[in-house]
């Protein structure tokens, strides 16, 4: 019974200790994404595509950065025509479409999907890339849409902005001469600003709308500033005053270009407003540009305000008043340089009424004027004031002559600007005057 009870002791010690030099079964690691993601990619691309389709383009963005290959799985879905076409074709052309979102969250998610779908890829396979999804499209190219109301250059600022943020600046130049060649951008502006202003009135509001609604409004300040200069680079002084005609020039209510209005009549400053706003951003910028200088913008300005022919005078005063003091006093100080004391006493002058007509404070101009003093000795600055005061009598007599001539009423605006014109003179000369006793 003893011997029985120790072999069998025995026996079961030997079977746990073969037992116990048994090698484990060898158990795999499988990450977060690769067990996400491992169903996706076994099933068949249709079923596959059926999934993406109830995701929103946003979500479909995030998802495409679960892996690689759900990467490129989902640049292949995105770029096949049916999807482009619901997506965006479709949503450009027809506002009112389920698939419509003509606001700026619908065209920023686009650009965050393709962002993420191409971020592996080298900055000229991502362009490419840009450019076989979008070329079929006629919206986003120049002259090639017909349907009324067409958010594709919105929609392709949007986009762009989005896709290309955080991009280096040499990057930015790359993605420049893409959308030239993607355009044929250059020859088209070519054309706009060697033929006859005003010609050519569809090219002209292209060209607007495609620069301003793709490269130039979506980017605020440094944007704006480098893409304005990659556009007005290529070109003469005398054919960028054109160029930022056309940009930013004032519209008619045909949407074509007011060439002739700034030549017959006043523009309101509204009118005005962007024109001046582009000249202020490349003067305070003239420190940083290679290619342009105090005297190349004073030949720009010299250059705008005569196209087609020389401008009413009230929106040249106008344009100056909207520009500002630096703007303003570099312009005045450089023709007084060059002896041009009988046209800067007439600007001022218009500058004087534009003030009193618009409400600005006389203060500015008054300022403006004793800064402009500061550059003449005592004599010349004699010679200035008085020049500056037969001035505002001669246009004082042009306008009673309009006037009396035309047989215009109190109400009219002839009458107006007369009435505008004496009280101006007044409150100048009692600024002027005061400030004068101050000092």
């Amino acid at each position: 019974m003893g011997r029985s009870v120790k072999r069998s002791m025995w026996t079961h010690t030997a079977q746990r200790s073969r037992r116990a030099r048994r090698p484990y079964p060898v158990r795999t690691v499988i990450t977060r994404s690769q067990g996400n993601t491992s169903c996706f990619q076994r099933l068949p691309a249709e079923v596959f595509h059926m999934i993406l389709d109830r995701l929103s383009v946003l979500e479909i963005s995030v998802f495409s950065k679960a892996s690689k290959a759900i990467g490129n799985s989902i640049l292949g879905y995105v770029s096949s025509p049916a999807w482009r076409n619901k997506m965006i074709t479709q949503s450009i052309n027809h506002p009112t479409s389920p698939y419509a979102h003509g606001n700026i969250e619908h065209y920023n998610a686009l650009g965050w999907l393709f962002k993420r779908c191409t971020l592996l890829l080298p900055t000229e396979d991502r362009l490419t890339l840009i450019s076989s999804t979008f070329s079929q499209m006629p919206c986003f190219k120049l002259e090639e849409c017909t349907a009324a109301g067409c958010l594709g250059f919105y929609g392709y600022g949007v986009f762009l902005k989005t896709m290309i943020s955080g991009w280096g600046e040499v990057k930015w130049h790359r993605v420049f001469n893409f959308l030239c060649s993607f355009t044929n951008l250059l020859p088209k502006i070519k054309m706009a600003v060697t033929g006859t202003p005003g010609v050519s009135c569809s090219l002209e509001l292209q060209l607007r709308l495609f620069c301003r609604q793709v490269l130039l409004d979506p980017w605020p300040g440094k944007g704006t500033l480098f893409w304005l200069t990659r556009i007005l680079k290529p070109w003469p002084m005398v054919l960028q005053a054109r160029l930022l005609f056309i940009l930013y020039g004032p519209l008619l209510p045909d949407s074509t270009l007011a060439w002739q209005g700034m030549v017959e009549r006043e523009m309101s400053h509204s009118d005005l407003g962007h024109m001046a706003g582009v000249i202020v951003l490349l003067y305070r910028n003239l420190d940083h540009l290679t290619d342009w200088t105090t005297d190349t913008m004073q030949t720009i300005l010299e250059e705008l305000i005569v196209l087609p022919e020389v401008w009413h005078m009230e929106n040249v005063a106008r344009l100056f008043v909207l520009c500002g003091n630096t703007v303003c006093y570099s312009f005045l100080a450089n023709k007084l340089h060059n002896g041009q004391l009988l046209q800067v006493s007439r600007l001022i002058v218009h500058i004087i009424l534009v003030c009193e007509k618009d409400g600005y404070s006389m203060n500015w101009v008054v300022k403006m004027v004793h800064q402009v003093c500061q550059g003449f000795n005592t004599s010349e600055r004699f010679a200035f004031i008085q020049r500056l005061e037969d001035m505002f009598s001669e246009v004082t007599m042009e306008l009673i002559e309009i006037v009396t001539a035309g047989n215009h009423h109190e109400g009219t605006g002839p009458f107006q600007t007369l009435r505008s014109l004496l009280q101006s003179r007044a409150h100048f000369h009692a600024k002027f005057l005061h400030m004068t006793l101050q000092n």
